[in-house]
């Protein structure tokens, strides 16, 4: 990309991971590299050999980026023997060095492309699949598992607590959206009901660019980046970045899940892209778009909902725009 979408962004190369490799795992060094071509936000990805890759933050805040590498060490091997979808296996931990200043890691391979709802060849059963998953992992012991913070992008906290970041950001946006009617919808769903059980364990950013397909079936599920133990409304943001019509309901019917959470999840979908869309408008065209296909989704769920059964106030507009799918 031309401009870098962090302050503290890190510079990758094939060059710098090798010689990562020959430092900390020579066995490794001599293999094939070819860095991933992605719209992540996150972490560069290179292509180790025919089966591992390699994963490099691209931010340099390394208190948070270590603490993430550290917890997936710890938790995806414990997981895997329990979900339907295949997930990263780690095979290596790098430690920070002078060449980078964070912890890295080396993980197995997995085949698949980007689960974009085009790349679906049968949405409905996409979304009782990754229910599926989803239920797998809330049913896992969260005993020991981190709760949110910056680690995981306070994915899983109560809706409120984004309020102040999130209406800063709404304002941050006039002139690309519609802040009227978005700040109706965060109205409406931050205001739902809290989730007062106890915590689950959350992947926290189950977007499409962290799902993965193969000959149009889901069929892993990676970038473990936000995993910690909360609110399990944070799961439902696939109803809004990946999913339409038939198989959001779909999506929904599966999940079996009250109207509250429905609302928090919504209101979390909606943060998570007023806060990208500004973040992101001149480095990240991708995500832009992602945004506000999201908010447009957010909108017209709310909408729906209100010919349905209307309440006393509702939200009136759309955003500025037409919808384009990610």
């Amino acid at each position: 990309m031309a401009r870098k979408m962090h302050a503290d962004q890190l510079d990758t190369d094939v060059a710098l991971v090798r010689r990562l490799l020959a430092a900390q795992f020579p066995q490794w060094a001599d293999l094939s590299i070819e860095q991933v071509e992605t719209d992540g936000t996150e972490n560069a990805i290179y292509r180790l050999g025919e089966d591992m890759a390699v994963r490099l933050a691209y931010s340099a805040y390394r208190p948070v980026k270590t603490e993430q590498v550290d917890k997936l060490d710890r938790w995806l091997p414990k997981f895997a023997p329990h979900l339907p979808l295949a997930i990263p296996e780690p095979l290596g931990r790098g430690a920070p060095s002078e060449d980078f200043p964070c912890a890295w890691s080396v993980c197995r391979w997995l085949e698949g492309e980007e689960a974009t709802f085009k790349r679906l060849s049968d949405p409905n059963q996409a979304a009782a699949d990754l229910a599926e998953f989803i239920h797998a992992l809330q049913q896992i012991d969260p005993a020991g598992g981190p709760a949110p913070g910056e680690h995981n992008f306070w994915r899983g906290v109560p809706l409120a607590a984004r309020d102040g970041y999130t209406r800063d950001a709404i304002e941050n946006s006039e002139g690309l959206i519609d802040t009227d009617s978005v700040t109706a919808a965060w109205e409406l769903d931050v205001h739902a009901p809290v989730w007062d059980s106890p915590p689950v364990w959350v992947h926290g950013d189950l977007a499409p660019g962290n799902l993965l397909a193969f000959e149009g079936r889901l069929s892993a599920v990676i970038d473990w980046g936000g995993l910690g133990v909360g609110d399990p409304a944070t799961e439902l943001q696939p109803a809004w970045n990946l999913f339409r019509s038939e198989s959001r309901d779909a999506f929904r019917t599966a999940m079996s899940v009250d109207d509250a959470t429905w609302a928090r999840g919504r209101g979390l979908a909606l943060s998570v892209a007023v806060v990208a869309l500004p973040y992101y408008l001149d480095t990240n065209p991708v995500i832009v778009r992602w945004a506000r296909y999201m908010i447009d989704e957010v909108l017209a769920d709310h909408e729906r909902g209100a010919a349905r059964d209307p309440p006393s106030h509702h939200v009136h507009k759309r955003a500025a725009g037409e919808r384009q799918q990610p």
